[in-house]
């Protein structure tokens, strides 16, 4: 199981979160969010990072030349969309995708299919939000054919990871909120305690 550390904001967060063995991280170009960082510092913390760690932005219905634009000069791996972007939408990105798609209590998971040639990201529907709210969904409606296939967001924190490791165990996760200080400042001490949690449970299941 993968691990993404979303709503970096800085080289500390990002160096930390590297140093702990984190798959990827995230950058929010979502100006509305309390996680948003500017493209030009996003490009300055990149030129410091390994090579083989993925370095994704995030994005809400933002215009398509602006996603290309900004993927390129911060030289990105991969696109996270996470507002009401349709298939037209991201044939246009000129990166790979990941497809966040907001579980509401009566969602529907035929929806994926039409999203079946990218990556798939299952969040909490939140209508005063687009993500970062550390709110859980019912993860145990989550087909069983595709769990291991999809990337898990919400409510994601130490106290569950056993949960999702014994009984979803999907292809990835993505953090957040929990390991944060405030909006867009992780706390080192919740990230080390996390990791040490999480590998514990990966080699774990290795063995």
């Amino acid at each position: 199981m993968k691990i993404k550390i979303c709503g970096i904001t800085n080289y500390e967060d990002a160096k930390l979160a590297c140093d702990l063995g984190a798959d990827a991280i995230g950058f929010i170009f979502y100006n509305k969010s309390k996680r948003f960082v500017n493209p030009e510092i996003v490009k300055n913390i990149v030129s410091y990072l390994p090579p083989f760690i993925l370095k994704v932005g995030v994005f809400v219905n933002e215009e398509i030349s602006m996603v290309n634009q900004i993927m390129r000069v911060c030289k990105l791996n991969m696109a996270q969309l996470h507002g009401d972007e349709n298939l037209e939408y991201i044939q246009k990105i000129n990166y790979p995708i990941i497809k966040a798609i907001r579980v509401s209590q009566n969602f529907e998971y035929n929806i994926l299919k039409e999203f079946s040639n990218y990556n798939i990201l299952l969040d909490t529907y939140n209508e005063n939000g687009f993500g970062g709210t550390g709110e859980k969904f019912n993860w145990e409606i989550i087909p069983k054919e595709i769990r291991n296939k999809i990337i898990l967001a919400g409510g994601i924190k130490e106290e569950n990871l056993e949960e999702i490791f014994t009984t979803i165990s999907p292809y990835a996760i993505d953090v957040s909120s929990s390991l944060e200080e405030f909006p867009g400042k992780k706390d080192k001490n919740k990230m080390v305690s996390f990791f040490e949690k999480y590998n514990k449970l990966k080699e774990s299941q290795i063995l």
